[in-house]
């Protein structure tokens, strides 16, 4: 059994349930044993450490829990035992002791699982509110609803209610047996290779998404697939269903105007660093990862010369 991508897996008890419970999340706000994830311009709030990185979880009675309405509280759950709400930091986000926010993308990896998920989950649901502030079908204000979890339209006569939305996109390792199909966009640091992607279009289903992706993207035609693990992806808002694909026999990529490069390369390139991989801590890296470790004699990331972009996790 594959080990869990990181954002995922049991990290917290979503009580679902709790949501429409306005007594309970009334008398959990006003706990001081309950959590706050703080959010700040997409960023989490981090604590660096010797063995990585740890969440910084504000207590209910943080200094800083006036300065948020009740409204703007968002329900996680439960995280640990406690009850868990997650909050954006508005304008310039005050100091917090021997604490930093930081972009998720670079230290997910980095932290514990469960923390990594919970900041995650908070990051998207924040997001998400953030960018629906208006109805889409009125275009009047909407209001919190469900500890969060809808966007209510205020305007008489409307009232349409807005859910948390996530974008699906495929991600897949094309190979040969021997080789990996690696794309690098142009604005990517020198170097950087990493697998294909692409969103999932209005009726698609997901395997035809794979097999257009890649013929569209590196000219390549796949003859079969498989699926390998998915991985939510706030940044912002997808969802990464990945694969593993087999190429058609003789196959000659070229990349398209989304890709600066499309090439295939070997276990051994690989392991000399010739293409700068993704970070390890998101499923492209997990799809490389896996195919090269079912045909090398030492583990990827072991291999000396591998190059990341992104700190090991």
């Amino acid at each position: 059994m594959r080990p869990s991508n990181v954002y995922t897996g049991a990290y917290v008890e979503r009580e679902a349930h709790l949501r429409k419970d306005p007594r309970w999340i009334a008398e959990a706000l006003a706990d001081r044993g309950t959590v706050i994830v703080p959010v700040w311009r997409n960023r989490s709030l981090v604590r660096r450490t010797a063995e990585g990185c740890a969440a910084v979880l504000l207590p209910g009675d943080h200094p800083l829990r006036p300065a948020w309405p009740d409204e703007e509280f968002v329900l996680l759950g439960r995280f640990r035992g406690c009850a868990c709400f997650a909050a954006e930091l508005a304008a310039d986000a005050p100091p917090v002791e021997e604490a930093t926010f930081e972009d998720l993308r670079l230290v997910g990896g980095l932290l514990p699982a469960d923390e990594a998920g919970l900041l995650a989950y908070a990051r998207a649901l924040l997001y998400w509110r953030h960018r629906h502030r208006h109805c889409g079908v009125c275009g009047a204000r909407t209001a919190s609803a469900n500890a969060g979890h809808v966007m209510r339209c205020t305007a008489d006569g409307c009232g349409a209610e807005h859910f948390p939305r996530l974008d699906p996109a495929i991600i897949v390792l094309v190979t040969d047996g021997e080789r990996a199909l690696l794309g690098r966009q142009a604005a990517w640091p020198p170097g950087r290779y990493s697998t294909i992607a692409g969103f999932v279009e209005p009726g698609e289903s997901l395997e035809d998404a794979v097999a257009r992706e890649v013929l569209e993207e590196t000219g390549v035609q796949v003859a079969a697939m498989e699926y390998h693990s998915s991985q939510p992806w706030p940044f912002p808002s997808s969802l990464m269903i990945g694969y593993v694909a087999t190429a058609a026999p003789d196959a000659v990529p070229r990349a398209d105007e989304e890709l600066e490069d499309v090439r295939w390369f070997t276990r051994a390139e690989i392991a000399s660093g010739t293409p700068g991989l993704p970070p390890p801590q998101s499923v492209s890296f997990r799809l490389i990862e896996d195919w090269y470790d079912s045909g090398a004699d030492v583990p990827l990331r072991q291999a000396p010369g591998v190059r990341l972009w992104g700190p090991r996790a």
